[in-house]
């Protein structure tokens, strides 16, 4: 086995760049083929889930009082649905990526790390192409007086969040792949961990500022700092929370090296385990 080192893993993911794209062409192509809307699911999902939310927070439930939210109800969760539908459909992907690709995996050697990495790749188009409509709603709000949008400085600061989602993601995502290969338990635990995580992150609902002891724990979650950073930066025009931003950015780095290390280490055992 070839020493773990950072060099030695960018050089082999450099080496098979064109691998990484051909697979992350293929999930692309895989996910919306005989598909009649393609690649509009990508707006699809988090719009009708949008929807869904505003319907019953604001329609169904009177929750307006319980919430002081300071800006429409529906920009306000398609601003955290755009980054959560991008985090959990890629960890979605890579929880079954090294099974799904079982015949790659037995073949001569190439870095593993490729499949989580495509999934990841695959789900970031999805991820911009539903960001656009993040766009055409504040001009529709905008437009309709509901809210007043202004292009803020802070934007510039939007990739530095996404680039701590993507490495959170792949982190995550390498662990996932690899306890499924293992434990084929993890693919079906993931799949119900994940709808309660959604609740806990901010991503539609406000996370309790009342210092009980279910706020403080949901706000060890790195992904409440992260998708408050993406509305404080597109919405709000303000930088991220300080230390917030740290918490999450350090617990990101710190998820990507672990999984990383533990992925190639474990890499060996793949082919006999799958």
């Amino acid at each position: 086995m070839r020493a773990l080192t950072v060099p030695t893993i960018w050089s082999d993911l450099i080496g098979y760049r064109q691998l990484l794209l051909s697979l992350t062409w293929r999930d692309i192509r895989v996910r919306y083929k005989q598909s009649m809307l393609g690649i509009a699911w990508a707006v699809v999902l988090p719009l009708s889930m949008m929807l869904v939310f505003t319907f019953v927070f604001t329609r169904a439930i009177d929750t307006s009082s319980v919430l002081k939210i300071q800006m429409p109800y529906a920009l306000y969760a398609y601003t955290g649905l755009v980054p959560w539908v991008f985090f959990s459909t890629s960890l979605a992907g890579c929880v079954n990526s090294l099974v799904a690709n079982r015949n790659l995996v037995t073949k001569v050697y190439f870095p593993r790390e490729v499949f989580p990495l495509s999934s990841v790749a695959s789900s970031f188009v999805d991820f911009c192409i539903a960001a656009v409509v993040l766009i055409a709603l504040m001009f529709y709000f905008d437009l309709a007086g509901e809210w007043a949008f202004a292009a803020h400085a802070t934007l510039l600061f939007l990739p530095a969040v996404v680039l701590v989602q993507v490495a959170l993601t792949v982190g995550l995502g390498m662990f996932l792949a690899m306890g499924n290969l293992f434990y084929r338990d993890v693919r079906q635990i993931f799949s119900v961990a994940v709808q309660l995580l959604m609740f806990v992150s901010a991503v539609v609902i406000p996370v309790p500022q009342d210092g009980s002891i279910l706020a403080r724990l949901i706000s060890l979650n790195p992904l409440v700092p992260l998708i408050g950073a993406y509305r404080d930066c597109v919405i709000h025009g303000r930088l991220p929370d300080t230390g917030g931003f740290a918490y999450a950015t350090t617990f990101a780095v710190a998820a990507l090296i672990g999984g990383w290390i533990c992925f190639r280490r474990a890499s060996y055992k793949f082919a006999e385990c799958i």
